[in-house]
């Protein structure tokens, strides 16, 4: 039996180039793959094998010779096309298992991997030096932007120093002037954060901190803006959690205060609650698990994905109606993730929502000894106060009930105060807790809440009086 022959080498077919030689370096075989690539005909058998490899192999008086390693491992070569031009090729030799002095190489063509894996390169590096362009680019255009916002600031600021004298429609312009640079001023560095965030260079800044502290005073700058609305507001701290810990305190702030301004935008009644507590310890790292939950408008399942997307909305409305940029949850998400945690969402439509998220800090030494060991504490983290509001808050949607009737009555009378010292955009936030508050009450209390939100939209004093009126004499 032959190398040549088909019951041995069965291959002819073979996407791969296949030949097959013996100790004297003469080619005995060559599937149509090798033939085709070498661009050979039948006269590649009878060829020396450093014909094909002419870099691997030397022919010599017994034979050839080569630094070649035989063996199953590949390694890149580079063979010799019939009209001397080459091409790199990944190829292994091993000796045959079935005809003794006999070397059978399998080889692949890489000449189309080289190309592509230089073309990657090159889109790599592309790449990289456009993010680096963008990154600069928004750096040096979002501090451009700070120089006109807090110029018009300041000049608002001072306008509204006294306004003794001004006429009620330029105060409200100026006021509304005021809001407009804050908002701004928060839009430019959402931006310039993601910016950083997404060109990885963005670094946290850890530091042993009063952990409470920062929660309080993430608390104070919310409250006032909650209980204004007429919602509830609940904190709860294991007692797991150390008093100080190490971790970036601006960050971590951050994270709150957008989960936190987000329950309060989406939500018109009911509550707002915070708990943190601590879930694992790892030497001298804790893991602390935040929640934050509302009673607000909820999040359909379908749309759970779209949250987290960079400058993404659920839907086109929510963007229209409560305002934002699609960005702070995307920021959120990543701060997270460089502090080793992870951010999740339970929600359902009309019924509210609950985001967590987790986050690993460092204890110090001293602070590691007063810290009580996992399990140690047995805590139940819902107050007595808070389970008392629960039934309260449970009733406040029910059209007709109580506690109904007595956020309807609060809110009409918010409402019809800001409209007497034209605070507009304060009128419509009442209004549409007075509409959620009538969701299922009867038509005719419908209608009129319908008429009184249109006059509120067009800004019609007279017949927001009127409308207002007319819904007092309903309920």
């Amino acid at each position: 039996m032959t190398p040549g022959e088909n019951d041995l080498f069965p291959i002819d077919n073979a996407l791969e180039m296949i030949l097959a030689f013996d100790q004297k370096g003469v080619i005995s075989y060559a599937n149509d793959a090798a033939k085709k690539k070498l661009e050979y005909k039948d006269d590649l058998c009878g060829r020396h094998i450093k014909d094909v490899f002419p870099n691997t192999f030397q022919s010599t008086e017994d034979g050839f010779a080569s630094e070649y390693v035989f063996g199953n491992e590949p390694q890149n070569l580079v063979a010799y096309r019939r009209n001397l031009t080459c091409f790199p090729v990944e190829a292994k030799i091993v000796n045959s298992t079935s005809a003794v002095g006999t070397y059978i190489c399998m080889a692949n063509d890489i000449l189309e991997k080289e190309f592509l894996s230089r073309e990657i390169e090159q889109v790599r590096q592309e790449a990289q030096q456009a993010l680096k362009v963008k990154s600069e680019f928004v750096a040096n255009v979002t501090h451009e932007l700070r120089t006109p916002v807090n110029g018009i600031l300041g000049n608002v600021k001072e306008l509204l120093d006294d306004v003794e004298g001004m006429e009620a429609r330029t105060v409200k312009s100026l006021r509304l002037i005021e809001r407009c640079c804050g908002d701004m001023h928060k839009i430019i560095n959402n931006v310039l954060d993601f910016s950083k965030l997404e060109a990885g260079k963005f670094t946290l800044e850890p530091r042993r901190f009063h952990f409470r502290n920062m929660l309080d005073y993430v608390k104070a700058k919310h409250i006032s803006k909650i209980t204004e609305k007429g919602l509830g507001f609940f904190m709860t701290v294991s007692p797991q959690i150390p008093e100080y810990v190490i971790g970036d305190e601006l960050r971590i702030g951050q994270i709150l205060d957008n989960f936190l301004s987000n329950a309060l935008k989406f939500t018109a009644v009911g509550k707002i609650t915070l708990e943190v507590l601590r879930t694992a310890r790892v030497n001298d790292k804790v893991e602390l698990f935040f929640m934050v939950s509302d009673s607000g408008i909820g999040i359909d399942k379908a749309d759970k994905d779209k949250l987290f997307q960079s400058f993404s909305q659920v839907d086109a409305s929510i963007s229209r109606k409560y305002g934002g940029t699609g960005l702070g949850l995307n920021i959120c998400k990543q701060l997270v993730e460089l502090m080793g945690g992870r951010v999740e969402v339970e929600s359902e439509k009309n019924k509210g929502s609950t985001f967590s998220f987790s986050i690993w800090v460092g204890i110090s030494e001293e602070d590691s000894e007063a810290l009580p060991q996992q399990g140690e504490v047995k805590t139940t983290f819902t107050t007595a106060a808070m389970e008392e509001e629960e039934e309260r808050f449970a009733n406040i949607r029910k059209y007709g009930t109580p506690e109904n009737k007595d956020n309807l009555k609060k809110n009409l009378s918010k409402l019809i105060l800001c409209v007497e010292m034209e605070n507009w955009e304060k009128a419509e936030m009442f209004m549409e807790t007075i509409r959620q508050l009538t969701e299922e009450a009867p038509q005719e209390v419908k209608r009129a809440v319908l008429r009184l939100k249109m006059a509120i939209q067009k800004e019609n004093y007279d017949k927001v009086t009127a409308g207002y009126a007319e819904l007092n004499d309903i309920l």
